[in-house]
């Protein structure tokens, strides 16, 4: 553990942490990025790391804010979620 917290120091990352006693803070972006990583970086292969790095991002974009069906917004895409509620 001491030298997991040491690594992210020393690469400038803070790590998020849960209230004690509270271990679903973190559920909804765990899910996110578990369902990120499951649907592109480890279902394709990339030719260079800068090209892995803007991959995830153009799928957010294109895919998950305008078409996807979010059973949190009453399935509707967060886009048209926003919209709505203007």
């Amino acid at each position: 553990m001491k030298e997991h917290r040491e690594a992210l120091k020393a690469h400038g990352i803070v790590p998020s942490m849960s209230r004690k006693g509270n271990c679903r803070d973190n559920a909804p972006m765990e899910s996110f990025f578990d369902g990120l990583k499951a649907e592109l970086v480890r279902e394709q292969h990339h030719p260079s790391r800068e090209v892995a790095k803007r991959d995830p991002f153009a799928d957010i974009k294109g895919y998950d804010i305008r078409q996807r069906l979010h059973s949190a917004l009453g399935y509707f895409t967060p886009e048209k979620a926003e919209m709505r509620a203007a």
